[in-house]
C-alpha cells in the first residue's frame, strides 16, 4: 500500500482545512487508517483513526469535536476535516494503515510522506 496525503497549508486560527490521503493498492476491510501529526521537536503522535470496514472513529482529545476522519471507500482515499483551527494544531500531518485499531504509530506499518498544516495566530 503507498498513500499520498494532501492538502495542508496555512491557515488563520479558527479556520478550517481539509487533508487528504490517498491509498493505491488493496485495503482490508479489516484496516485501519490514522492521522498522526509530528510538531518540531516533538514526537508523532495520533490524531484520528478509522476502521476501513466499518466505519468506527476514534479521535485524541485535544482534537475531539474539532477535526473528523471519514473514508470514500469508491476512491480508496481518507480525510480529516479540521475546523477550528489553533496554533497548537501546527505539525505535519501523516497518514497511516495498519491492521490494528490503535493510537500508536508503531502499529501502523505504512505512511504517507507528510503534509504541513500551519495555523497562524
Amino acid at each position: 500500500v503507498q498513500l499520498q496525503a494532501c492538502g495542508g497549508g496555512l491557515v488563520q486560527a479558527g479556520g478550517s482545512l481539509r487533508l487528504s490521503c490517498a491509498a493505491s493498492g488493496r485495503i482490508f476491510s479489516s484496516s485501519v487508517m490514522g492521522w498522526f501529526r509530528q510538531a518540531p521537536g516533538k514526537e508523532r503522535e495520533f490524531v484520528a483513526r478509522i476502521r476501513w470496514g466499518v466505519g468506527i472513529t476514534s479521535y485524541a482529545n485535544s482534537v475531539k469535536g474539532r477535526f473528523t476522519i471519514s473514508r470514500d471507500k469508491a476512491k480508496n482515499t481518507v480525510f480529516l476535516q479540521m475546523n477550528s483551527l489553533k496554533p497548537e494544531d501546527t505539525a505535519v500531518y501523516y497518514c497511516g494503515a495498519g491492521s490494528h485499531a490503535s493510537s500508536s504509530s508503531t502499529q501502523y506499518g505504512y505512511w504517507g510522506q507528510g503534509t504541513l498544516v500551519t495555523v497562524s495566530s
